[in-house]
This record gives structure tokens, sequence and C-alpha cells, in this order.
């Protein structure tokens, strides 16, 4: 996974690599799909949510530059391998997830792994988490067709929020938004599709 999907995609941050070869990587996926947790695609994991693809996650990673210091906001953060790795490079890390049951299945693998500044909690993706906020990073794992308006107050300034956003023709981009002040300036990363979070999906007639 190093070495055939990091390297080559110019993720070569030490910290981030390290971070990948912390946290192993089958823990966080069903059973029968444990013989390709480290292949280089998405996995569905069940709950509507998706294991992104290595590479996926390890650029976004790079682009985000998190120090040990920032706060990050996890949103739709599945059963918890994001907030582990996320976990080895920030201060704090908040997983924000809609299904109660697949948060304490986290939380009881979060403890296992002795990951002891990363918790989980249940609430509704389109509001955010505002109470534990401003945030540093907010990374959403899944994709969007509709902007999250709520994130905009959430994120600190300097803050980092990282979108995969759903285009019309079917395509996709990772999308950083940063905030200066009160103001969000908009960069494309690269192209990748992610499966749409229903909580995220457009009404008809909506283009991004």
């Amino acid at each position: 996974m190093i070495d055939c999907q990091l390297r080559p995609n110019l993720v070569r941050d030490p910290d981030i690599i390290e971070a990948f070869l912390k946290v192993p990587r089958d823990r966080f996926v069903p059973e029968h799909l444990k013989t390709i947790a480290y292949s280089d695609r998405n996995i569905k994991i069940g709950d509507g949510r998706v294991l992104m693809a290595p590479m996926f996650f390890g650029k976004i990673l790079q682009h985000c530059a998190i120090s040990p210091t920032e706060i990050v906001l996890d949103v739709a953060c599945g059963r918890g391998y994001a907030c582990a790795v996320l976990s080895r490079l920030a201060g704090t890390v908040i997983g924000l997830e809609s299904s109660s049951s697949l948060v304490t299945g986290v939380s009881a693998l979060l403890t296992d792994l002795s990951v002891d500044n990363a918790v989980v909690v249940s609430g509704d993706l389109r509001k955010g988490l505002e109470e534990e906020g401003p945030y540093d990073v907010i990374i959403v794992e899944g994709a969007v067709e509709v902007f999250p308006e709520e994130y905009k107050k959430q994120l600190a300034s300097g803050g980092r929020l990282v979108l995969f956003e759903r285009l019309e023709n079917g395509n996709g981009q990772a999308v950083v938004y940063l905030k200066h002040a009160n103001t969000l300036s908009r960069r494309i990363l690269f192209d990748a599709i992610l499966p749409v979070l229903p909580e995220f999906v457009a009404e008809p007639g909506f283009v991004f």
C-alpha cells in the first residue's frame, strides 16, 4: 500500500507514512473484506459508508498538512479508520456519525487500539458539530452534491474543509476550501469519485 499506492502518488510526508504504517487497516472492515482491505479501491463497509482508497486519503492528508496541535472533525467516519490515522497527526480528532450503533462499535475499536485523542459521537451530518468547534480541519468521508453551509462557521480562521464533490455528469473531484477571516477560497485537488452521502443529495435541478 505504501510503496505501490501512496509514494507513487507523491504522498511522501514521513508523518503521514508512519500513521498509515501504524494503523491496521484490516481491523476497520467486516471480516469478509479483510483480504482486500489494503487494495487501491473504495470499499463499501456497510451502513452506507465507504473506506476510501488509500491514495485518495493519503493525498488529502498531504494537502491538509495537519499539525500536532490542531483539531479535526471527521464527518461520516464509518468504522473509524480515518479517525485512527488522523489521531497520529492531530491533537484532537472528533468523528461524527449518524448511527448510534455504529458509534458504539467504533468507540470500542479505538479503545482497543489505545487511541486516546479521538472520540466518535452521533449527530446530524448536515449540521456538523458546532459545540466542539471551531475546527482546523473538517474532512467529509463521502461525496456531496450540495455544499454543507453549516460547516463554514465551524471552521477556524486558516482552517481547511475537504469535500468530494459529485458533478452533474457523474464525475467527482476532491476539493479543499480554505477559510480566511470570514471568506472561503476553493481549490480543486484531484479527480475522485466516492458514493454520495444521503444527507448531501441535491434536490432535482441543482448543479454544483
